[in-house]
């Protein structure tokens, strides 16, 4: 199989695929290209401004009193209007869910630490710290030993 990227700033954009049978990778990449909206930007919203936020600077995206919440680099707190599983699907792979409520940006965790109780606190590198299920932190593990 072959891969070429042309990139033409004259030209309108334009994703041609040939392949000698549909398959699932074929599928993947058809869903990919039209889910795409042509920004990875997404709004988020403080009581006086609206700032475009990139997933490079998302610490992580948590639920809080029923609304979703970006923590960017600095700390700073922006309410989403996408829900939980729709900012799942629409962030880069980079994101794991470290709780039944929370996306964290696994290029912004810092450390993991146990608390006294022994539970497990994602820490991140702005200083925002989030508990980890124990289900979740099972499957942490497991990606991170299989890199």
């Amino acid at each position: 199989m072959k891969f070429k990227l042309i990139i033409d700033k004259e030209k309108d954009e334009e994703v041609v695929v040939t392949a000698h049978n549909r398959t699932a990778l074929t599928d993947e990449m058809e869903a990919l290209v039209l889910k795409h909206t042509g920004s990875d930007r997404i709004p988020g919203y403080t009581e006086d401004e609206i700032k475009m936020l990139t997933p490079s600077e998302i610490e992580c995206v948590t639920v809080l009193d029923g609304k979703t919440y970006a923590i960017d680099v600095k700390n700073h707190r922006y309410r989403l209007k996408l829900r939980l599983y729709e900012l799942e699907q629409r962030l880069p792979s980079s994101f794991i869910r470290i709780n039944k409520s929370t996306l964290a940006n696994e290029n912004r965790l810092e450390r993991f630490a146990v608390t006294y109780s022994g539970a497990v606190d994602a820490v991140f590198k702005c200083g925002y710290r989030e508990y980890v299920s124990r289900r979740c932190f099972a499957q942490i593990k497991r990606r991170f030993e299989a890199q």
